[in-house]
């Protein structure tokens, strides 16, 4: 099954933005390079990755689907935030892909049916030679599951913490997603974009796409001055 056949079955689509090219390592160029060896088949699994909040856990577990999907290795991504709308069924049979993602497991810990299933799928793809990333936003020892096994099964392979950017890095992460949309971003216009939203990378990314909108409908550069008539601010 292709990635893109197992994507529209458990009906998730994937960022096209979320490609490992269009995220900054920073400090955290180990997982990055880490993520990519297992969408390439190769490296240790399972590998979990935890962080706050806009750290890019989601960002880089749907890279490694495109990644791997782009190499012809079948690959799923499960957003576990939103598993009030999804079945622990949808767990059955993800054993036959080679790489499986699984994004914020802390959101399932507690739940009984899905905690033994992803005891179950772990172990079957274990046995089949299957790869395992997940993402949290804690520890593996810290998360609060009713599952011992599931715990130790998760601290098996490689842990790893996502640190923050640095301002320096913010800034440098801003630039590269202008680039990637075909602009550039100015040095003193992404310092005054930081100084609105202090530390939420996902917020100052949504915010740059709508300048980026802005600024083409207008034909005008992203200068301070015009993103300060944008966003209506003296």
């Amino acid at each position: 099954m292709t990635a893109t056949a197992q994507q529209l079955t458990l009906g998730v689509r994937l960022r096209d933005s979320a490609r490992f090219d269009s995220f900054l390592p920073g400090p955290n160029a180990e997982p990055l390079a880490a993520l990519r060896a297992l969408a390439e088949g190769q490296g240790e699994s399972p590998l979990y990755c935890w962080g706050a909040a806009g750290s890019g856990r989601s960002h880089l577990l749907q890279a490694a689907c495109q990644h791997a999907g782009a190499r012809g290795r079948g690959a799923a991504y499960l957003p576990l935030a939103e598993h009030a709308v999804l079945d622990p069924a949808m767990l059955e049979g993800l054993e036959a892909l080679p790489l499986v993602c699984l994004d914020d497991v802390q959101a399932v810990a507690g739940e009984a049916r899905w905690e033994e299933s992803l005891f179950h799928l772990f172990n079957r793809l274990r046995e089949r030679g299957g790869a395992l990333a997940v993402t949290a936003d804690c520890a593996p020892a810290a998360l609060p599951l009713a599952l011992p096994d599931l715990r130790s099964r998760l601290e098996w392979g490689l842990v790893y913490a996502l640190a923050p950017l640095d301002d320096a890095q913010r800034l440098a992460a801003l630039q590269l997603r202008a680039r990637r949309r075909g602009f550039e971003l100015p040095d003193d216009t992404g310092r005054y974009l930081m100084r609105r939203v202090p530390r939420d990378m996902p917020a100052l990314f949504e915010l740059l796409d709508r300048l980026d909108e802005a600024s083409l409908a207008a034909q005008r550069r992203l200068t301070v001055p015009f993103v300060r008539g944008v966003l209506g601010e003296a």
